[in-house]
């Protein structure tokens, strides 16, 4: 079992900045392999995406193409916190975002595959709204 809790979000102006933070706690039996850290957010009347993932070592991160340059996607040594910090907003990545865990696949040091495919049994938390308007 998983149990998230996202907070930071909030109602900013086109080109504002905010930064989301989810505490993560894991179960023994998920915690014998080491899971991406993944942020997601949908948007009313869209599907769930995937706009950030980071890796479990060495910090390797990924970004959907809507929010590369803008997003930042961090994890704490040693705590089960990952971050994303926002910057430049804009209208569009107005969603409630929300955080997971998700598979990795290696080869090596070498991260081969980003998936979102979480545990097998999927739970989300409440998420956090963030409002982009002006």
């Amino acid at each position: 079992q998983v149990q998230l809790v996202e907070s930071g979000g909030g109602l900013v102006q086109p080109g504002g900045s905010l930064k989301l933070s989810c505490v993560a706690s894991v179960a023994s039996e998920l915690s014998s392999r080491n899971w991406i850290m993944s942020w997601y957010r949908q948007a009313p009347g869209r599907e769930r995406e995937v706009v950030a993932q980071i890796t479990s070592v060495l910090d390797i991160t990924n970004y959907a193409d809507s929010v590369k340059g803008r997003f930042t996607i961090s994890r704490d040594e040693g705590k089960n916190t990952v971050y994303l910090e926002m910057n430049s907003l804009k209208p569009e990545d107005t969603a409630v975002y929300y955080c997971n865990l998700d598979r990795e696949v290696w080869d090596g040091d070498t991260i081969v595959e980003f998936t979102t495919r979480g545990p097998d049994f999927r739970h989300w938390g409440q998420g956090t709204q963030v409002i982009v308007s002006s």
